[in-house]
C-alpha cells in the first residue's frame, strides 16, 4: 500500500477536492487510476489497497470521500470490504469497478452498500465521472447492466418469510409515491420531470426528499424500496 497522502486544505471559494482511495489488487490498476486521476484537478488520490482488509483500514485512517473497489482480491474481497465500509461511522462510499460484468456481482455489490458499479472497459472519462457523481451523493450504474440489474433484483423470491408484512413506504406523499415509482422503473430526474409534467428541479427535490423520508442511501436504494413496497411489480 502507498503512503497515504495527507489532505490539503481548499481556499475558500474555490470548489472542494474529492479524495479517493483506490483499491485493486493489480499494481498496474491502480497505477493507471493515479496517474488518470493525477491530471484531474478536482480529484485527488489519498491512497492505495491491495486487498479488502487493506482497503478497510485504509478507510478507517484516510477517511476517503469514494473508494474504487475492486471485487475480486485475495482474502477479503470487495463485497466484504464494502459491506464493512458502509457499515462503519465514515462517510466514505463506494464505487465498484470490476472486470467482471456479472449480475450477481452487480446484486451483491449494491447489497453490501455500494453507491456505483462500472466496468473496467469503460471510458476513462466516464469512470472519472462515475467518482464524482458518487462523491456527490447519487448512484451510478454502467448502463450495460443497468436494466439488467433492476430486472435482476425484481425476478429475485421475497428474501421475508411469507409472514412477514410487505414493506411499505409510510409517510410519503401520493407525488413522492408517483416518483419513487418512476425511480424504481430507471428514470432519470429529467424523464420523471417529463412524466409527470413537472420541472426538473421539482424532481430531484421530491428525490430528496424520499432519500430522507426512506432512510435511503442513494438512488440505488430506491429502485430496490420500490420494488420492496410492491410499486414497481416483478416482471412476468
Amino acid at each position: 500500500m502507498t503512503e497515504p497522502l495527507a489532505p490539503a486544505a481548499d481556499p475558500p471559494g474555490t470548489p472542494t477536492t474529492v479524495r479517493v482511495a483506490l483499491a485493486d489488487d493489480q499494481p498496474l490498476v491502480r497505477a493507471g487510476l493515479r496517474v488518470l486521476i493525477a491530471d484531474t484537478p478536482d480529484l485527488e488520490v489519498v491512497g492505495e489497497a491491495g486487498t479488502g482488509a487493506q482497503a478497510v483500514q485504509l478507510v478507517r485512517d484516510q477517511r476517503p470521500d469514494v473508494v474504487v473497489m475492486d471485487i475480486r482480491m485475495p482474502g477479503m474481497d470487495g463485497i466484504e470490504a464494502t459491506r464493512m465500509i458502509t457499515a462503519g461511522p465514515e462517510e466514505t462510499r463506494v464505487l465498484v469497478l470490476t472486470t467482471f460484468d456479472d449480475d450477481d456481482y452487480v446484486y451483491a455489490a449494491l447489497r453490501a452498500g455500494a453507491s456505483g458499479f462500472l466496468v473496467k472497459d469503460m471510458a476513462l472519462e466516464d469512470i472519472l465521472a462515475g467518482i464524482r457523481v458518487v462523491a456527490a451523493g447519487d448512484a451510478l450504474i454502467a448502463p450495460s447492466v443497468t436494466r439488467r440489474l433492476i430486472e435482476e433484483f425484481a425476478g429475485r423470491p421475497e428474501p421475508e418469510p411469507p409472514t412477514t408484512p410487505r414493506r411499505t413506504a409510510d409517510g410519503v406523499t401520493e407525488r413522492e409515491r408517483e416518483v419513487l415509482t418512476l425511480v424504481g422503473r430507471g428514470l432519470s430526474n429529467t424523464e420523471i420531470a417529463a412524466e409527470l409534467s413537472i420541472s426538473v428541479a421539482t424532481a430531484k427535490a421530491h428525490v430528496a426528499r424520499l432519500f430522507t423520508k426512506l432512510d435511503a442511501r442513494d438512488r440505488v436504494h430506491l429502485v430496490i424500496i420500490a420494488y420492496e413496497t410492491g410499486l414497481v411489480p416483478p416482471p412476468r
